[in-house]
């Protein structure tokens, strides 16, 4: 349980390389999640070279924790194997469709976090990048990827240099579990402490805003922001053939 609540994000890397042998016992050990109708509906590209990893840079903003990790792992909802293998032995896949993305995204997302949560408790730093579905277009050219086939995570790896990391607030449990039904909480119970640390208003005072709310609202993930990203998932949904 002290590995959950301490758990922490790790941006900063030391030179040290972790071998190819260790990442694939650590993703044959992730494989092990929980999959939709046991299909692995998965496909995680290691990328190690400097050329590879700058081509997936500015899809992810040019993140340094990108530059610096030991691999950068991109884990890809994939449709694709499983409907070659159908056809393949004369069977007739149905998996052009929005549900099928929903199923391989979640196969990708718990993989990932298997993965995660393996390479923490060897010791290793991981940090999930959260541009992955927001330039889609860019990784699936950098990294080639068929119809079928959508990055959705994507996790850099290294070892980390011992740069102090805060643990992170998270929200009273009150706030996200209800019993039985949804249970409405109450907003100056659940945010009352997030609100009244320091960094928060350090960044609202940054951000000129009269609310740490209004940072997010319109500063990290304003309106505009999120249709025109969400534009680019549905182009890409149809371009891989996941919507018709």
């Amino acid at each position: 349980m002290e590995y959950f609540k301490n758990r922490k994000t790790i941006r900063n890397y030391s030179a040290e390389h972790i071998s190819d042998l260790e990442i694939d016992e650590m993703l044959a050990a992730a494989a092990h999640a929980p999959t939709c109708g046991g299909m692995q509906l998965y496909n995680v590209i290691v990328t190690r070279s400097e050329e590879g990893k700058s081509a997936l840079a500015p899809a992810h903003f040019n993140q340094p924790c990108l530059a610096g990790a030991s691999a950068v792992l991109t884990f890809c909802a994939d449709f694709n194997r499983v409907s070659r293998w159908a056809r393949e032995r004369g069977a007739e896949p149905g998996f052009d469709n929005l549900q099928s993305f929903i199923s391989a995204m979640l196969d990708a997302t718990i993989l990932a976090q298997q993965f995660v949560t393996i390479a923490e408790m060897r010791g290793y730093g991981t940090c999930y990048l959260g541009t992955t579905t927001w330039n889609a277009p860019q990784i699936i050219e950098a990294l080639g990827l068929p119809e079928l086939v959508i990055p959705v995570i994507t996790v850099t790896l290294g070892v980390p240099t011992g740069h102090l990391v805060d643990i992170q607030p998270r929200l009273p449990l009150d706030a996200i579990r209800s019993r039985e039904k949804y249970e409405p909480v109450n907003i100056d119970s659940a945010y009352s402490e997030l609100e009244s640390r320091e960094d928060s208003r350090r960044f609202m005072k940054e951000n000129r805003k009269d609310s740490l709310a209004a940072v997010f609202t319109d500063v990290r993930y304003p309106k505009a922001g999120n249709e025109h990203f969400s534009e680019i998932l549905m182009t890409v949904l149809h371009q891989q053939g996941f919507l018709k």
